[in-house]
């Protein structure tokens, strides 16, 4: 497995670098108060007794209400200073991706200027860095929550309802992002990778994913065979053949992807195996049935695997 970042701390974004500039100075306040407080404790105890009652009332009062509510107040200040900016909408021709939270996988669309879905992938989102970026979040069935650290603050995802998160990735590199609100048994295993590359490498990607799956009918037919006999098309698109299913997550090129599983396993043959005949073990919940059958079958496991992998 990568080790994708997931920190605010260390900031890959424009938004998180502010947010991390927020925690630094609530971080300075908090020191500021505590060493106050503990000022004065220790006044109170050691040396009160050789200063009048009038001096320690003022102590007391200036140290234990006038400067927390000052450094407190100008915390708020600064806090509300930066929302407007971490809610400025993204610039019009930015590139849009809708993300839907499904239970427990992520649905992500590319959108055309005009709105219409240009390809779509799943767990995984690649950006270009240096350029801004309008993210459309909706959810298919309970509340979630749509959150990168390295590169922003996080966005409800509300049945019925579509919010917009700008994000202006700065830093090329591999980013973790998670679902920040509580949706069910398979909650904690609800995340996806974020790839931020330059321009050239983003762009070559995106025609990649513009086209159907390349596959040679004669390199592995019979994986092709396993994989509609056992019922995989219902759920599952893989584009440029006939299986069409909207259930779960397109695979038309599943095997360039970095994790499966929502990001809970590697892309490899071992994972992808285990993944497949002991799903609801590795991730309970899941709504996808798990193929136990195919442990006593192992030249259709290998070959529905290979058939997976081949799907660039």
């Amino acid at each position: 497995m990568d080790h994708a970042s997931h920190s605010t701390l260390n900031p890959a974004g424009a938004a998180a670098e502010q947010i991390s500039q927020l925690f630094y100075w609530m971080l300075a306040g908090g020191i500021v108060i505590w060493g106050v407080v503990v000022g004065l404790a220790v006044y109170a105890i050691f040396v009160r007794k050789e200063h009048p009652l009038r001096m320690t009332r003022a102590l007391v009062i200036g140290g234990g209400a006038v400067i927390p509510t000052v450094t407190l107040s100008g915390l708020m200040a600064y806090s509300l200073s930066i929302m407007p900016e971490l809610h400025r909408p993204a610039p019009d021709g930015s590139l849009t991706i809708r993300v839907s939270g499904v239970r427990w996988w992520w649905r992500v669309e590319y959108l055309t200027d005009d709105g219409e879905v240009e390809f779509e992938t799943a767990n995984e989102i690649r950006l270009p860095v240096d350029r801004p970026v309008e993210f459309k979040l909706v959810s298919e069935d309970v509340i979630h929550a749509f959150w990168i650290p390295a590169l922003g603050g996080k966005m409800d995802m509300i049945p019925g309802r579509e919010n917009r998160l700008r994000l202006d990735p700065t830093k090329v590199g591999t980013y973790g992002g998670v679902c920040a609100e509580y949706c069910g048994t398979a909650h904690a295993q609800m995340m996806f990778r974020v790839i931020v590359s330059d321009e050239q490498e983003f762009d070559a990607w995106r025609h990649q994913q513009r086209s159907d799956a390349i596959i040679e009918p004669a390199s592995n037919p019979f994986g092709r065979q396993v994989f509609w006999r056992r019922g995989c098309p219902a759920c599952h698109t893989i584009r440029g053949t006939e299986a069409d299913g909207s259930v779960g997550p397109d695979l038309t090129h599943f095997g360039s992807r970095m994790t499966i599983g929502a990001g809970i396993l590697p892309n490899e043959s071992d994972a992808l195996k285990r993944w497949i005949v002991r799903t609801h073990r590795v991730k309970p919940g899941v709504e996808m049935p798990g193929f136990e059958s195919l442990i006593n079958a192992p030249v259709e496991l290998d070959a529905l695997v290979a058939y997976l992998e081949a799907l660039r």
